[in-house]
């Protein structure tokens, strides 16, 4: 499988790029300027001191790929989906973003107009099937490949194929459980949870992650 990760440059999206490729999957980073992407996909395949298929291109270039994540800040996603929605048509685009503000110590949730960042994509990429997940994966953790990574992802669907694809992307990455968690409505409750997450790791110096407990999954 090859990956596009629109918004590839940021710290999600390079921690990402890392996991997958370390994975063994074909990763093209996205970006509004090729000459940056290709600046930090040169950057990630240092990493390691060995090659990792991670390539950057333009935005559009990286639409070109089966499966896409759209990693651009919060504020940014829908115009970013907007922009590209010819390109991402018959696609699966895996939105990653949360809607938070910080406000002293602590991160808040924001409720975009559509309830969560996932929903507003969707609406504005009729054409693709949007999946939520990978809101509570600390960048920082995932940029480190020496950092073991011990995390449940929530995916949140409402196509099938959409949750099917999303779950087996990250279910490549060691460490990492995808767990069906409903439609695209939940996404709302998953995105706004990261803001108590984000909180606790501020307020503990620590990059924890979500695990839930009492569940059977391979």
């Amino acid at each position: 499988m090859r990956v596009g990760i629109l918004g590839g440059t940021g710290p999600l999206g390079r921690g990402l790029a890392l996991r997958l490729a370390a994975s063994g999957t074909e990763v093209v980073i996205g970006s509004r300027q090729a000459e940056r992407a290709r600046a930090v996909a040169g950057e990630l395949c240092g990493t390691l001191g060995r090659e990792l298929a991670i390539a950057g291109e333009a935005n559009d270039v990286a639409c070109g790929t089966e499966l896409v994540v759209l990693a651009a800040p919060w504020d940014a996603a829908v115009p970013t989906a907007l922009s590209l929605a010819e390109v991402l048509t018959g696609k699966v685009v895996v939105s990653v973003a949360n809607a938070l503000v910080r406000q002293g110590r602590e991160m808040h949730a924001l409720v975009p107009p559509r309830g969560s960042v996932a929903a507003g994509v969707q609406a504005a990429l009729p054409g693709s099937a949007v999946a939520a997940a990978g809101h509570h994966l600390p960048a920082d953790t995932l940029a480190d490949l020496e950092a073991p990574v011990d995390a449940d992802v929530l995916v949140c669907a409402d196509a099938e194929e959409a949750k099917k694809a999303t779950m087996d992307l990250f279910g490549r990455v060691s460490g990492l459980r995808a767990l069906d968690a409903g439609s695209l409505a939940s996404a709302a409750a998953v995105e706004a949870f990261t803001a108590v997450l984000v909180t606790l790791n501020m307020r503990y110096k620590a990059h924890s992650t979500l695990r839930l407990a009492g569940l059977e999954h391979p």
